[in-house]
């Protein structure tokens, strides 16, 4: 993999490499493919392929009443009211290289598209397995965002309530364009 000296992008995609490979291939191949396919026409798949890539977060937690809060974005139920059983049973593991670069200069805002792994099982080979199994017509919208600087401990604004109602960061879900989670 080539780099540039100095870049940050290109460092952290080049740590995310190491830390999953095996998912990184998959979505490269999955490029490579839909490109010969589409041409110059980029398609929903490499979208979603590029939104994981940059902007990615594997969710660990074998809790399924946490998941369903992020997949039913009430944030504050999940970061607040159930903080300790949050920060207990669940993790992050941030597969896009985009997000760890913003990390660096960390605001609330910071939102990733989140794929939901089996806590007992190895992350990357879990993520690698999901997106072989994509249909060629499949679109960001399996991803849910995630605004993943709303973890408890992540920021110190995290530390107050009020934190959690403030609407620019932690969205509520609109019915009429539900997404269905991965």
């Amino acid at each position: 993999m080539q780099t540039r000296p100095g870049n940050r992008h290109d460092l952290f995609n080049a740590l995310c490499w190491l830390a999953f490979p095996r998912t990184k291939a998959r979505i490269n191949a999955l490029h490579a493919a839909a490109i010969a396919r589409e041409g110059a026409h980029r398609g929903r798949l490499r979208d979603l392929l590029t939104i994981l890539d940059e902007g990615g977060v594997l969710v660990a937690c074998a809790d399924p009443e946490l998941n369903n809060l992020i997949r039913e974005f009430r944030w504050k139920e999940l970061f607040w009211e159930q903080r300790a059983r949050t920060q207990a049973t669940m993790r992050f593991l941030v597969l896009g290289h985009a997000t760890l670069e913003q990390a660096l200069a960390p605001w609330p805002g910071i939102t990733c598209k989140a794929l939901f792994i089996d806590s007992a099982r190895d992350a990357d080979a879990q993520a690698a397995a999901w997106l072989g199994h994509l249909p060629a017509d499949a679109s960001p919208r399996l991803l849910v965002p995630l605004p993943v600087f709303g973890f408890p401990g992540w920021l110190p604004e995290g530390e107050r309530a009020a934190f959690y109602d403030d609407a620019r960061y932690f969205r509520m879900l609109r019915r009429e364009t539900r997404r269905q989670g991965a």
